[in-house]
């Protein structure tokens, strides 16, 4: 698909926002707390933040909730009756200001939710999101998109990629007919292709291996004892996992009250010490050490073996929140 090419000036994103939220779009975009930068949903433009690097969050919990209702159900004496979650009550959601790192992630994520069957909650909810993304134009030590195929202005999962230019002002990139069809109904905030070039308005990410040179590694690497010793630090805590925005591990459970109950889908971890626990009270991953080799098998080798895009896009999330500085970036190095 071709991508169009456009300007959009600094003070026509706050009117492009506008007329979004103005045609009944629900907008989540990076927020500052007190703390921490979040995706969370806005009301008003002067509400967006400009300066972060990347959110604490990722943007997954909008098309794949850390709790969702899969189905509920009522009982009487003669039979059961299964409500199934409505679709009918999602709205059109825009994601303002995810990076390409986070943009990227969802062609991994589509993929996990679609490789043995339609996931039909998780396929309405991406049906109905559009990602207009910001290129990246500073960077930090944990980030390494560079290195699993991406970079600061991948246009790969965005329907719009904004990258600021030396003016001030902005090039926008239309890439997917979403993207098209957001500009054609805002043409008159868009004008002619700038002739001022992306790349030298990106930041510059070293690349500090290739995907497929790792991937060759890991097919011989399962007793190695990097995983051991890279794992000693690990609380088990999950962190890495809720704040990635490929990981899609999720438990099922069930919630009774009286003669009624639903089924719920909630965030999981391959990191926690019961995932892999059977009732039998063997765990075929016992060690955190094991544990950690999950994680980065199926980040590095697995998914790329079965769908050719890596489990990870490089944002270094995981690195920056690990409460036992425990950084992804050095193991997959060291391997």
């Amino acid at each position: 698909m071709q991508i169009e090419n456009y300007l959009i000036r600094k003070s026509s994103l706050e009117k492009l926002f506008n007329n979004l939220v103005g045609n009944g779009k629900t907008v989540y975009a990076p927020k500052a707390g007190e703390k921490r930068i979040l995706f969370e949903e806005v009301k008003a433009f002067s509400e967006i933040t400009d300066n972060y690097l990347v959110t604490t969050n990722a943007a997954k919990s909008v098309v794949f909730p850390r709790t969702e209702k899969l189905f509920s159900y009522k009982k009487t004496k003669e039979t059961t009756e299964i409500i199934d979650a409505s679709t009918e009550t999602v709205s059109e959601v825009v994601l303002w200001g995810t990076r390409p790192c986070d943009a990227a992630a969802f062609i991994p994520l589509t993929d996990t939710f679609n490789g043995d069957y339609p996931d039909v909650l998780y396929n309405n909810r991406r049906g109905k999101v559009y990602l207009l993304s910001f290129s990246c134009t500073t960077c930090d030590e944990y980030c390494f998109c560079t290195s699993v195929n991406g970079g600061p202005g991948n246009t790969a999962g965005s329907d719009i990629l904004f990258t600021k230019l030396s003016t001030g002002d902005y090039l926008a990139e239309a890439i997917t007919e979403k993207g098209k069809q957001l500009v054609a109904d805002n043409q008159s905030l868009f004008e002619a292709a700038p002739a001022e070039a992306k790349e030298s308005n990106l930041a510059k990410v070293k690349t500090y291996f290739n995907q497929d040179e790792i991937q060759a590694k890991l097919q011989n690497l399962f007793e190695n004892p990097v995983w051991d010793e890279k794992s000693r630090a690990c609380l088990g805590c999950g962190s890495c996992a809720f704040v990635c925005p490929v990981c899609s591990c999720f438990d099922i459970q069930d919630e009774k009250h009286g003669s009624k109950g639903s089924r719920l889908r909630c965030w999981d971890s391959c990191g926690f010490g019961l995932f892999t626990l059977h009732t039998s009270g063997h765990n075929p991953r016992g060690t955190q050490g094991a544990r950690w080799r999950q994680r980065i098998l199926h980040k590095f080798l697995y998914m790329p073996n079965k769908s050719k895009v890596a489990g990870c896009v490089g944002c270094g999330r995981c690195s920056r929140v690990c409460p036992a500085d425990i950084n992804i970036l050095e193991t997959v190095t060291a391997l």
